[in-house]
């Protein structure tokens, strides 16, 4: 249930970032800062702490097959985006990337409290994000702003229902487990490489934005070794 009732923050840094986006949209620039930050902070929960799960699960096969399945299905998933267009599609796709993020944040309170109070601040910082570049989005077709705000809400609320489909990995086996954190890993990894910094990239960059990756990497490194 810890994974679960953690998943309030990000859904409300969700409406924060519609709100936020409905008041005045943000410029390129911030939208970059902001996928940067939010790729740096989730790398370093994604190498702090899942990855040293993975690899002290003392089982190579449930790593390899765990991590196989999560990329194939992060693939199958771009693949399938790429054939949809249209507001539908978009929503679809950000709702599937939500439902995923929730997923390896329950996966995360599995591995321990603290790697997924660790994944929470990660995820929080990249669903906010999300929630200014789907607003931003849905103004484009449209008018009303409570329903651009309920839209981007309703997608946000897929985080504790990913959370909930996690829950039950914790009963499993420790080669089970040690899987399903791979998947969550290879996961975590795709969002950083072939989502935020690649559209991060398509915006005009500078070099104060890329620092903010490492400012995101370490800020999460810090937290971790205070806390």
């Amino acid at each position: 249930m810890t994974g679960l009732t953690s998943t309030i923050i990000p859904v409300l840094a969700v409406l924060l970032g519609a709100l936020v986006s409905v008041w005045r949209r943000p410029g390129e620039a911030v939208v970059a800062g902001v996928q940067h930050l939010a790729a740096g902070v989730v790398f370093a929960a994604a190498a702090a702490e899942i990855l040293p799960q993975v690899l002290h699960g003392g089982s190579p096969a449930a790593t390899l097959i765990g991590g196989a399945i999560g990329v194939a299905v992060m693939l199958g998933l771009k693949a399938a985006g790429s054939r949809m267009t249209g507001p539908v599609a978009m929503l679809g796709a950000v709702g599937i990337d939500i439902l995923v993020d929730g997923l390896v944040l329950g996966l995360a309170f599995v591995a321990g409290e603290k790697a997924g109070r660790l994944l929470t601040i990660a995820l929080t910082v990249e669903v906010l994000f999300l929630g200014l570049t789907v607003t931003e989005a849905l103004q484009d077709r449209i008018r009303s702003k409570v329903a651009i705000i309920g839209a981007t809400l309703g997608i946000g609320l897929l985080l504790p229902v990913g959370a909930l489909i996690a829950t039950p990995v914790a009963a499993l086996s420790p080669a089970m487990i040690t899987a399903f954190l791979s998947f969550g890993l290879m996961a975590l990894l795709y969002l950083v490489t072939e989502e935020l910094l690649v559209e991060a990239h398509e915006k005009p960059d500078t070099p104060l934005i890329s620092a903010m990756f490492f400012v995101g990497f370490l800020g999460l490194l810090l937290i971790e070794e205070l806390s």
